[in-house]
């Protein structure tokens, strides 16, 4: 796919970022999600591929947009996988919290994995501990290879992990090890990548949480060389009958899936732009004379750039952005 393509998928994750913003700490999550979809959804007029929703907001009786099996952008003669989360931690924009973002992924027709909606169990590391882990072996294991490869004391460790009842037993093991623990709210696409950046201070992510989220979090781990893996667990007999029509049999259920089986390639692309502040990226800001800053990460697998993006936006002078900011005031 063309290089350039990167530059393309930043700028609807900007728009995104920007439409989503506004609903900033005023306690409608619902009118947040849907600002980002519907902002994400027109910028993809500009991305010159076809590409096919393989993660996106859910199938077609329930997503009017960005759903599963939509085809968006332009028809050229490029065809894609395109993975979605318009606003990755409605609550966190909602309440005015850190850590929001809109994200994309993309991939060659085929590269990415359907994921179905459901839990996953989840392990990310940053380059230095790539090979370091496995999802079937125990936590101390993990948690031991991982300081080794990182050339540091279990006890200066930092492992995050989503502040949930399901992880109450996780958070005790970890304590009882005698790592570091970082909680997090929500936000599990940002809190995988903290793992690739040492400024994080972030060093391994344990967690179970959505399985399209763990395919968007694998693609970018990917372009920054680190590592990923993960296990599907369906919690009820709906996920289940779910896992079923996609064609998951028990075997392939209880498989530990790589980030090779996540991603498949090189010709990855992913893009992100902070909506609230973060670990990683600065939330959107909103200046007088109608002028938008927006901070974003673009990445590519095939050659392992990584770019930040800081951006100023006139919101007078783009007709999607008046339209839009039109319809969500």
């Amino acid at each position: 796919m063309d290089r350039d393509l990167a530059l393309s998928l930043v700028r609807v994750t900007e728009i995104a970022a920007i439409i989503s913003g506004r609903y900033m700490g005023r306690g409608d999550k619902i009118g947040a999600d849907q600002a980002a979809v519907d902002g994400m959804r027109a910028a993809f007029q500009l991305v010159k591929t076809k590409g096919e929703v393989v993660i996106g907001e859910g199938e077609l009786d329930e997503a009017p947009m960005l759903y599963i099996g939509e085809e968006i952008g332009r028809d050229l003669n490029v065809e894609a996988d395109i993975a979605v989360d318009p606003l990755d931690g409605t609550t966190l924009v909602a309440k005015g919290l850190p850590n929001a973002m809109s994200v994309i992924a993309m991939a060659p027709r085929g590269c990415l994995l359907k994921a179905p909606d459901t839990y996953m169990k989840k392990i990310a590391v940053g380059p230095r501990a790539r090979g370091a882990i496995n999802i079937d072996a125990s936590l101390e294991e993990n948690l031991h290879k991982v300081a080794r490869a990182l050339n540091k004391k279990i006890s200066d460790l930092t492992v995050i992990i989503q502040d949930r009842e399901r992880h109450k037993e996780l958070i005790q093991e970890v304590r009882r090890i005698g790592a570091r623990i970082k909680l997090f709210a929500e936000g599990d696409v940002a809190a995988a990548i903290a793992t690739c950046f040492e400024d994080t201070g972030v060093d391994i992510m344990l967690n179970i949480g959505g399985a399209p989220e763990g395919v968007i979090a694998a693609a970018a781990i990917k372009c920054m060389g680190g590592d990923f893996q993960g296990k599907l667990m369906p919690s009820s007999k709906e996920e289940m009958d779910r896992c079923r029509q996609l064609g998951w049999t028990d075997e392939r259920l209880s498989q530990n899936m790589s980030i090779e089986d996540l991603v498949k390639g090189e010709d990855v692309f992913f893009a992100a732009t902070g909506i609230s502040d973060g670990d990683l990226l600065k939330g959107v800001v909103y200046y007088e004379n109608k002028i938008a800053k927006t901070h974003s990460v673009v990445m590519r697998a095939k050659t392992g750039t990584i770019r930040f993006i800081e951006a100023y936006h006139r919101l007078n002078k783009n007709d999607i952005l008046v339209e839009l900011l039109r319809k969500h005031r």
